[in-house]
């Protein structure tokens, strides 16, 4: 019984922490150059505050992110990216189907962290707001995957100063 006590408590505490920020925060900070031009992000790292999201919403950001990095960030040099998303919205469907338009929107800390040192090298807060594509992407589009790709994009240029691939029909955003 005493074992059962300690597991179910073991379980809350780690239930609680995975919602703990990765990030250590504070001011932003721009990569150095020779992160920049040489950089590629290894492992995501991902915490949140409570988002109104899908279940699957953190597999999909970061495949959408590391999408986005592994075109702007494509150097021999590893980097790790830990994120804390605060603040995710996405356009209701009825409302877009009605309106014809709508806004998805999310923003969150960015920390590039050497994986020798654990040390931060670059700090960006990320804010992106994208269109919810008409009335059929309303309607049938994924929202996630929509505000997740303008954030990943947003990212590459604030941290790396390009767009890792402009605007075509293969992108879920306008780019």
């Amino acid at each position: 019984m005493k074992s059962m006590k300690l597991l179910g408590a073991g379980l809350a505490l780690a239930a609680t922490a995975a919602c703990a920020p990765v990030v250590q925060g504070g001011p932003p900070m721009a990569l150095a150059p020779e992160w920049v031009e040489g950089a590629r992000v290894d492992v995501i790292y991902l915490s949140s505050d409570w988002l109104q999201s899908e279940e699957d919403f953190a597999d999909t950001f970061t495949d959408e992110v590391r999408e986005e990095l592994a075109r702007c960030a494509a150097g021999p040099r590893r980097v790790n990216l830990r994120v804390h998303l605060d603040d995710l919205r996405r356009a209701g469907r009825l409302e877009v189907l009605l309106n014809g338009e709508g806004m998805h929107t999310l923003s969150g800390l960015a920390e590039f962290t050497d994986p020798q040192s654990g040390a931060v090298v670059g700090r960006y807060p990320i804010s992106v707001a994208t269109q919810a594509g008409g009335r059929l992407a309303g309607l049938v589009g994924d929202r996630q995957m929509m505000v997740s790709e303008e954030w990943g994009r947003a990212l590459c240029m604030e941290a790396f100063g390009r767009n890792p691939r402009g605007p075509s029909i293969a992108n879920a955003t306008s780019g």
